[in-house]
């Protein structure tokens, strides 16, 4: 049982640091929480134990049925302290584990389709895995206060995935591992003593430093510093780039990891989140934030990205215990959530609407002193998947803000055109018996590619051929799946309500061996591919551009956007002799299968819809940091949003600080 989000200001609890200050020791602190607690509940129930786990207050009880009846218990007990609360039953009030499993199956209704049940000791919960979880959680909660009543563990609900993700379901079961456990108990108790460590009380100033992604697009990274506390911003990597593909990480602001507080990530890209494991090789020890999707599908880029290094024979900068340890380490928080991550820092997240689970994150800074948003990666209009990026805030006195369509040129068209294109395109390229192969990033264009191109076909505007999806794409789309409450409003009613999920259809094949690659390539018959990576730089889709290319009844379809440097971006400028390789030997290949670009389908906003973003934000903000474009964009954009507006805007280098306060 958690709390929601909760208000601001904040109750200050802080720790001793020297003797005989008048702050508090961190026992004499968990003394003065257990002594509020049991102010706020009263004489009838018995506080057994009270502990920090992260950001979160653990309340222990011998009377969890008080909670059960009185449904705003926790909500009065959250208020009251000004934190995150999760109550736990005393370990005396729960049930042997064969006799819960029989309790949960006779309370929840056969309805809900529960395909799994695992108990966790240390923290007295279990999670409950249905096809249905409305069903199984029941009407305001009523199942959960019976499992909670009859077996004395605190139950939480998690959708069973329609498309089973192998990630999903191997990081849950990752983190129910008892030793895994065991480490992250002692690591959550290790961050809230962090979180609540002594500060002082004197003056205090905010500022952010560019690592990464300035007067570029890649390795975003930037650093949050207070007096007290450092944030680290994403942890990108420049995969387009072999001079310059980290951010800046050596930087005196950033060393040693084990100063850093706290990692928010604000997507799963990699030029986001790409080098995150790798701050876990090298010492960090910390948390990284970040929503549930994030988490899953961070990982499955980054062991990707493994896998990718290592057959292009290349050394992969960390392996796959450092990503079990950014796992380990996440703490998920939902959107609209508000969480403290330092003793001055609180964050919540907002909806982006760039990828699943991306977010803008929002700092409050000590008690009202200062508010930054950090864009990310955003697109401010609704789109297939997601509902458009958040630009309404508490407070925001200063956005650090993306740009990568932020040029004088760069409109792009409405998602309708983009579709009419896509549909004009398939229609050509099939009748003509050719093969349309579309690379994608398998996270975000993939989804929307494939929701546009079921459509088109169910409605007959596109012939009915085969699509196959290559590369991580099938499992990227299997995690949406398991995470529908982050789509958008018309697409969870259409799952939901209609019992349509546009993911499921017959069109789409799953490419799971060599052998089906090679079937494909030399199959006459007309099909669509959707292969990753999204910008020719390696990947499954490089097999099909060898064998493709040279026919030019196919068509090469670009949906995302093409860094400088890489193939994908030659390509759209005329490069028709290519140089690729072969078992690890260059080898040209001659361009005759056609190329088109179609616009619409970017996760970024174009320069309208970034003016439009802080045009219309609540309450306007002060100052704007311009970043994640090209040098001559970011300038532009700069001085335009000053010209407009009058607010103060930056578009500064990497390596610059600017102070907020």
């Amino acid at each position: 049982m958690r709390s929601g989000s909760i208000a601001y200001p904040t109750r200050r609890y802080v720790l001793c640091s020297a003797k005989g200050s008048d702050l508090l020791t961190y026992e004499a602190l968990i003394r003065k929480l257990r002594k509020d607690v049991e102010d706020i509940v009263g004489d009838k129930i018995t506080i057994t134990g009270v502990e920090f786990e992260g950001p979160v207050v653990v309340i222990q009880t011998k009377n969890m049925d008080e909670f059960v009846y009185d449904s705003n218990l926790v909500r009065k007990i959250a208020q009251g302290l000004k934190r995150r609360v999760a109550i736990r039953p005393h370990d005396s009030l729960v049930f042997g584990i064969e006799e819960s499993v029989n309790a949960i199956k006779a309370i929840i209704p056969e309805e809900a389709k529960v395909t799994d049940i695992a108990f966790n000791h240390d923290s007295n919960e279990v999670t409950i895995e249905a096809i249905s979880p409305g069903l199984a959680i029941g009407k305001h909660g009523a199942n959960l206060n019976e499992i909670k009543k009859n077996t004395g563990w605190a139950p939480q609900v998690v959708r069973t995935p329609p498309i089973e993700s192998r990630s999903v379901k191997d990081i849950r079961h990752f983190l129910k591992d008892p030793q895994v456990t065991e480490k992250r108990k002692e690591f959550l108790k290790k961050v809230g003593r962090r979180i609540f460590r002594d500060i002082p009380d004197d003056d205090n100033w905010v500022r952010t430093t560019s690592l990464g992604s300035y007067r570029e697009v890649g390795r975003a990274c930037h650093m949050l510093t207070t007096r007290n506390s450092k944030v680290l911003i994403d942890v990108g990597v420049n995969v387009g780039s072999h001079d310059h593909p980290s951010p800046y990480l050596q930087m005196s602001e950033v060393q040693p990891f084990e100063s850093i507080d706290a990692v928010v990530l604000t997507h799963a890209h990699l030029d986001h989140s790409g080098l995150v494991p790798l701050l876990y090789k090298y010492g960090y020890d910390g948390p990284i934030y970040c929503t549930p999707p994030t988490r899953d599908l961070m990982a499955l880029l980054a062991l990707d990205y493994i896998k990718v290094a290592g057959a292009e024979g290349k050394r992969p900068p960390y392996d796959s215990e450092n990503v079990r340890e950014a796992i380990l380490h996440t703490i998920v928080i939902k959107y609209n959530e508000t969480t403290d991550i330092a003793p001055d820092v609180r964050l919540t997240m907002h909806n982006a609407g760039h990828i699943l689970g991306s977010a803008s994150p929002h700092f409050h800074i000590g008690d009202g002193l200062y508010n930054i948003v950090y864009s990310g990666d955003i697109k401010y209009e609704r789109t297939w998947l997601f509902n458009a990026a958040t630009n309404k805030f508490p407070r925001v006195e200063a956005v650090v803000m993306e740009s990568t369509y932020g040029g004088k040129r760069d409109f792009q068209p409405t998602r309708k055109e983009a579709a009419d294109q896509v549909r004009s395109v398939m229609q050509r390229t099939l009748s003509r018996g050719g093969k349309a192969l579309v690379p994608v990033f398998a996270v975000g264009r993939s989804q929307e590619v494939m929701i546009v191109l079921e459509k088109q076909m169910k409605m007959g505007q596109i012939p009915k051929v085969p699509i196959y999806l290559d590369g991580m794409i099938w499992e990227a789309t299997a995690i949406h799946t398991a995470y529908p409450e982050y789509l958008n409003n018309q697409l969870r009613t259409q799952i939901f309500q209609r019992n349509e999920n546009p993911f499921l259809t017959d069109f789409f094949r799953k490419v799971d061996s060599r052998e089906m690659r090679e079937e494909i390539k030399n199959s006459p018959e007309p099909c669509i591919i959707l292969a990753t990576s999204g910008m020719l730089n390696g990947g499954p889709v490089m097999d099909y551009l060898k064998h493709m290319a040279p026919d030019p009844r196919n068509c090469l379809v670009f949906v995302g956007y093409m860094a400088e440097g890489t193939l994908g971006r030659k390509i759209q400028k005329g490069l028709t002799e290519l140089i690729v390789q072969e078992k690890g030997k260059p080898m040209a290949i001659h361009l005759k299968a056609s190329f088109e670009t179609i616009d619409g389908f970017s996760g970024h906003s174009d320069r309208k819809q970034l003016i439009n973003y802080i045009s219309t934000m609540e309450p306007k903000p002060d100052r704007v940091v311009i970043h994640h474009g090209d040098e001559m964009k970011e300038m532009d954009f700069s001085s335009s949003l000053h010209r407009k507006y009058g607010m103060t805007t930056y578009a500064p280098m990497n390596l610059e600080t600017i102070r907020f306060k």
